[in-house]
């Protein structure tokens, strides 16, 4: 048994069994609690070294819990870290105002909770004393601003209009410099061929014939001039290639975002006219779809990035309606460990071999814990935009909506087939109507 206890108070079941088999590996004992009422009920008659509370909770929530225990005399120094999507400074602070010492995100990492072990001095701290200090929350700054792509855009164009105009000059004072330095070896070579002036009084001698090494020198002269002058070619050569590709990626990043409308599995494609293009915008026939790796966040990261890029566009395009953007979680074959809760089984694995089927990840989150604070603040900032002309909403997609069957259940179906298909449905589809 482990000489420290925790606490943890969740109402999901593979919440609650993650974050503990995460915790066994530093020799903890684990109680649980489904809700904030059953964890005061605990508390009563036990003091564990730490609580890892839920936010959202049937009955009383995740920060009226930690209000009430800290309110408590007797369990007032309970240390209590919040273990909840939730994310953003305004969360981390709410939560530290009524007494909890930070925020541990659901997408958790082994090396998180070290971080928080030792912190709160619950397994001797190992690290070096330039590793001595401990963030609970790593807040991510949003670019929510319209104007910050348009910034990003200019600082790009003219860091990279000075670095060529410097590359131009020095090229340049190259050429000259080079020519300088073979003009005066050549004026030297001359000097040297020439016969010394005669004097006054003496008669002038007879014209001798020009010395063979005369010419030699002559030629290795002309070979010079040319020499610098396929030099001065190839840096103008250079110069004009180095203008082009400028002008390339000034041409891309006028277009930073080119969607892709797919058409769900089975939907006819539209006849097109002779010569017409196909329309970046979705629709509900042709959604924007973005794939969601296993585990990540389906409406941050990268999918944010794309959802922002989208809605700016549309703004700018001065497009009216609503975009839809649903979440499909794809049913992956997990099994259990003890690193991050739940893997993808390894390939060869029978189906039924594997500890359970679904989406842990996802099925622990709320509606309103699907929605991070920059994709609110974005839909935020583009109904501000628009005027209300534009505007967005998120919603769970139905489980049945498929874009890749999953194999018929059977003692010859195994992992590795049954995820490829989970991976494909695992995603964010984006609609405008």
């Amino acid at each position: 048994m482990g000489a420290k206890r925790a606490l943890i108070v969740d109402d999901s079941k593979s919440a609650r069994l993650f974050l503990a088999r995460v915790l066994e590996k530093y020799d903890i004992d684990v109680d649980a609690a489904e809700n904030a009422e059953a964890a005061i009920d605990y508390l009563t008659n036990n003091r564990p070294d730490v609580i890892f509370m839920d936010h959202m909770m049937p009955g009383m929530d995740g920060l009226q819990a930690v209000q009430a225990i800290k309110n408590d005399p007797r369990t007032a120094t309970i240390p209590i870290m919040m273990y909840t999507s939730q994310e953003g400074e305004l969360y981390l602070g709410q939560a530290r105002a009524l007494g909890a010492v930070g925020v541990l995100p659901k997408q958790i990492k082994p090396t998180d909770v070290s971080k928080v072990l030792y912190q709160l001095h619950l397994v001797p701290d190992r690290r070096s004393s330039e590793q001595s200090t401990f963030t609970p929350v790593n807040v991510a700054v949003e670019a929510g601003e319209p104007g910050l792509p348009a910034n990003a855009k200019a600082l790009t164009d003219t860091a990279l209009r000075e670095h060529f105009a410097e590359l131009r000059r020095a090229l340049v004072a190259g050429v000259d410099t080079q020519t300088d330095r073979i003009t005066a070896e050549v004026r030297a070579l001359l000097l040297e061929a020439l016969p010394p002036p005669p004097a006054e009084d003496a008669p002038p001698p007879p014209r001798p014939l020009t010395p063979p090494w005369a010419w030699i020198v002559a030629c290795a002269a002309l070979a010079i001039a040319l020499l610098s002058s396929a030099l001065w070619w190839r840096s103008v050569q250079l110069l004009e290639d180095m203008d082009a590709q400028l002008t390339q990626l000034r041409q891309r990043q006028a277009t930073p975002f080119a969607a892709t409308a797919v058409a769900p599995a089975g939907t006819p494609e539209a006849p097109r006219a002779p010569g017409a293009t196909r329309s970046a915008l979705p629709t509900d026939n042709k959604p924007i779809v973005v794939p969601v790796p296993y585990g990540a966040d389906a409406l941050g990261g990268a999918r944010l990035e794309t959802i922002r890029q989208l809605l700016y566009r549309l703004a700018k395009q001065k497009v009216a309606g609503v975009a839809d953007i649903k979440t499909f979680a794809g049913r992956f074959c997990l099994v259990g460990n003890t690193v991050d809760g739940y893997s993808p089984a390894p390939d060869e694995t029978p189906l039924a071999k594997c500890d359970i089927v679904g989406n842990p990840s996802e099925e622990a989150l709320s509606p309103t814990q699907r929605i991070p604070l920059g994709l609110a603040n974005l839909i935020g900032d583009i109904r501000a935009s628009t005027h209300g002309a534009l505007d967005a909403q998120v919603s769970v997609g139905d489980p049945a909506s498929v874009l890749s069957p999953y194999p018929p259940a059977g003692s010859e179906v195994n992992a590795g087939d049954w995820n490829r298909a989970a991976s494909a449905n695992n995603r964010v589809e984006i609609r405008v109507r």
